[in-house]
């Protein structure tokens, strides 16, 4: 430790030294960083070889897209599922909703070793490896703040480190190439500049490479995930608010700097977008706040209107809003990440309130209240779990944090003469790793049954001649999984009648309906024998002449979408 001299006692270690936490030195520092990133990366890389598919389907969209780039398409989407931004048709330029960033990050080592999922998943293991690193230095941050002694803080802060590498939910998305991972990794590195400003937001001048650094982080994120926005704005509140005796100018420069220099990365992606669908903004929002089914999303006739959601009343628009709260804090935030998540939360009011978590805490709290009031229906298939990746680090951090307090009491209750730090972050490991095996071994279960299926789909289909063109359409229930597997144009079955179906396959020449399983009313709105059930006619998925599909495709019922004479 280095000595201080007078006036010198509350600095921060970090500011003399960088990147070494406190009893750490520079050497240290940058050997626990690496040690933990090649520990996370090691543990990412065995959950990604379980997994041989891309699950959801949301991944297999950013993986579809990147192998139209690499093979010299460009952005570009063979699965329609969308029909609420124009222009309508398939294949047409990606991403009307989402965001490119998991697709370049795809494409870089697709572009060498291959156009293919397991490729996909080396820069997605990479950027997930990223996050241990930088729930380390958050937790060091805050021993730092709390002044804990040089031993116990080290332990605090690899311990996080440590269990974060194991963490289920950081794990299981960290093997995924989806925005999942790149968005926490860019909005944690957000949050953890902020508070180093903000610690001395006076000597922050115009080309401060602080607010440099801070306006690439938000641009880029803003081409990961919509929830950027949210990290802006909570730069934006602790800036004009938490940066002490500041004048306006000087606030009005720390909120400007960052902010021209995130939209000038960011403003090339709205012209593309303006160009490609006549709108800078993500086409598909509104219809998503004023969604009333997670299948709206797959609307074709009736889509989410302003009148058809006001219509739910008030029980169902605050019940809507409960579901979209349970499903957040307990399917999102709790239940994978026992026990951190229960713990972390229970301790937070507590444990969140230095400095250093505060940007955190606030990005957590303005994400979790939006995404439950505005997208309470949307929420449920992912809104939320995308962007919670940082949530899920705050919640570990706040859990260690109020294991060390309580493991530092009994010490001196019991008059304990050796370190106990370290038993923090080993209870809560024994939860996680078994609970890290069960949650890889669910999603790989999903996938290799999702690459069976669809891979004998596409060899029955085509023994029967079908679809007529590799340029037909097929509609299906999952329509990006048939476009990843089969390589034809597919779009997404809306949860209608079959009238409308029949109008969208008209719409766009499409002769074949797959639905896997149960997508809402259908299949079972055929056997009523409605309107327009009889121009879809059953096509025999079975493995020779005769009899029911077995096997992968026993519950996948294929149609020819032909109305009789």
């Amino acid at each position: 430790m280095s000595r201080r001299g007078p006036g010198q006692a509350d600095k921060r270690p970090s500011d003399d030294r960088g990147i070494a936490p406190f009893g750490m030195t520079r050497r240290e520092a940058w050997l626990s960083a690496a040690g933990l990133f090649l520990l996370a990366l090691v543990v990412r890389a065995a959950a990604a070889a379980a997994i041989p598919f891309p699950v959801p389907e949301d991944t297999a969209y950013y993986v579809a897209v990147a192998r139209n780039l690499v093979e010299g398409r460009g952005l570009v989407s063979d699965a329609l599922w969308s029909y609420q931004t124009l222009p309508l048709a398939v294949p047409r330029a990606a991403f009307e909703v989402w965001l490119p960033l998991p697709t370049f990050l795809a494409a870089l080592p697709m572009l060498l070793f291959g156009a293919t999922f397991r490729a996909a998943q080396v820069a997605a293991v990479a950027v997930g490896a990223l996050v241990p690193v930088l729930a380390w230095r958050l937790a060091a941050d805050v021993t730092e703040e709390r002044r804990l002694p040089p031993g116990r803080a080290r332990t605090l802060a690899l311990g996080t480190g440590l269990v974060a590498c194991a963490y289920g939910p950081l794990v299981v998305h960290g093997a995924l190439p989806d925005s999942t991972m790149p968005f926490a990794a860019l909005a944690l590195a957000a949050c953890l500049l902020m508070a180093r400003i903000l610690h001395d937001p006076g000597s922050a001048r115009i080309g401060d490479p602080r607010l440099v650094a801070l306006g690439a982080l938000l641009g880029i994120a803003a081409l990961a995930r919509n929830e950027a926005v949210w990290v802006a704005l909570t730069w934006a509140g602790l800036a004009w608010l938490g940066a002490g005796p500041l004048d306006r100018r000087a606030r009005a420069r720390l909120i400007a700097v960052p902010a021209v220099i995130s939209i000038a990365i960011y403003l090339p992606w709205l012209v593309r977008d303006w160009l490609a669908f006549g709108s800078p903004l993500p086409g598909q929002a509104l219809a998503n706040a004023l969604s009333v089914s997670g299948f709206d999303i797959f609307a074709w006739q009736d889509r989410p209107t302003l009148a058809r959601y006001v219509a739910q009343g008030l029980g169902g628009l605050i019940g809507a809003r409960i579901d979209g709260f349970e499903h957040n804090l307990v399917d999102v935030l709790l239940v994978p990440a026992i026990p951190a998540g229960p713990l972390g939360l229970v301790a937070l009011p507590w444990q969140g309130r230095g400095a250093a978590l505060r940007p955190l805490l606030l990005f957590s709290l303005i994400t979790f209240t939006a995404t439950t009031l505005l997208f309470p229906v949307a929420t449920q298939w992912g809104t939320f779990l995308h962007a919670a990746g940082p949530v899920q680090v705050l919640l570990l951090i706040a859990s260690l944090l109020v294991l060390d307090v309580l493991l530092a009491r009994v010490a001196r209750q019991r008059a304990w003469t050796r370190p106990v730090a370290w038993l923090g972050p080993l209870l809560v490991a024994a939860t996680a790793i078994p609970i890290l095996a069960i949650s890889v071994a669910s999603i790989a279960g999903v996938a290799r049954d999702a690459q069976v299926r669809y891979v004998a789909l596409g060899d029955r289909l085509t023994a029967r001649g079908l679809p007529p063109s590799r340029a037909a359409p097929i509609v299906a229930d999952h329509p990006i999984w048939v476009t990843w597997s089969l390589r034809v144009p597919t779009l997404g079955l809306p949860d209608e009648p079959p009238a409308s179906v029949l109008d969208l396959a008209r719409h766009f020449d499409a002769h074949v309906l797959v639905v896997s399983g149960t997508h809402g009313v259908w299949p079972a709105i055929l056997a009523t024998g409605g309107p327009r059930a009889a121009c879809f006619v059953p096509l025999d998925l079975a493995d020779g002449a005769g009899g029911s599909p077995t096997g992968p495709l026993a519950d996948t019922h294929a149609y020819r979408i032909a109305c009789p004479p």
